[in-house]
């Protein structure tokens, strides 16, 4: 027999919260827009990975959903034009 010996550390510190360490979005929530009021159509497009990627990533560091800045995009590019007669 071997008289060789592991000794036990205690347990440390638990880690802090996730959202402690992942950091709070540059966006504070009382300043986000409320979400779309009215009747919605969905709209689904197909984007290479790496675009969604680079998406989803901006999205996250600024505190938004992807489906809120597809919108405003769209809106800028196709804005309520009423026709005058």
């Amino acid at each position: 027999m071997s008289s060789k010996t592991i000794p036990f550390k205690q347990p440390g510190e638990l880690p802090k919260p996730a959202d402690d360490w992942v950091g709070a979005p540059q966006q504070p929530a009382a300043t986000k827009k409320p979400k779309v009021v009215g009747q919605t159509k969905r709209l689904t497009v197909d984007v290479p990975e790496n675009l969604h990627r680079r998406i989803k990533v901006h999205c996250a560091g600024e505190g938004t959903q992807i489906s809120d800045v597809v919108r405003d995009l769209l809106l800028e590019q196709f804005p309520n034009i009423t026709e005058t007669s």
